[in-house]
């Protein structure tokens, strides 16, 4: 089984690709040497598929560093200079309150409260509204 220097089990975090974006979620808490493992596989998938977006759900995620704030905020800039946005999706309040402490602006992220919502914000597509009796659809 393959490792990271501290003897720890690699952990390999999937990256999908969805027509033009990239989906990648974070499932529990992320080491180090997996973060960096994810900034170079992100890195490589962007500039190999060229992608528009790459939405990253941190939905499982209960903790954030001041080191994996950083890596976020790498990803979403070698992704800008690859042409394509960044959006972090489904931030925890303890982990958004986390990163604001911790003083972390996180330039070139943006952030949707889910990662519906981020697929919604890169590809244009509007908003999905229930059909209510007697409202007019617009064509």
């Amino acid at each position: 089984m393959s490792g990271d220097p501290l003897g720890r089990p690699g952990i390999h975090v999937p990256v999908l690709k969805l027509g033009n974006v990239l989906l990648v979620t974070l499932q529990g808490d992320l080491h180090d040497h997996a973060a960096e493992q994810l900034q170079q596989d992100i890195g490589e998938a962007v500039a190999s598929s060229a992608v528009t977006g790459v939405v990253i759900d941190v939905s499982g995620v209960e903790i954030v560093d001041s080191f994996l704030g950083r890596v976020f905020a790498e990803i979403a800039a070698t992704a800008r200079l690859l042409a394509a946005q960044t959006i972090v999706a489904g931030m925890r309040p303890a982990v958004a309150i986390t990163l604001v402490e911790l003083g972390l602006t996180l330039p070139g992220l943006r952030t949707a409260l889910d990662a519906e919502q981020a697929m919604r914000l890169l590809t244009g597509t509007p908003p999905h509204l229930p059909h209510i009796p007697g409202r007019r659809e617009s064509a």
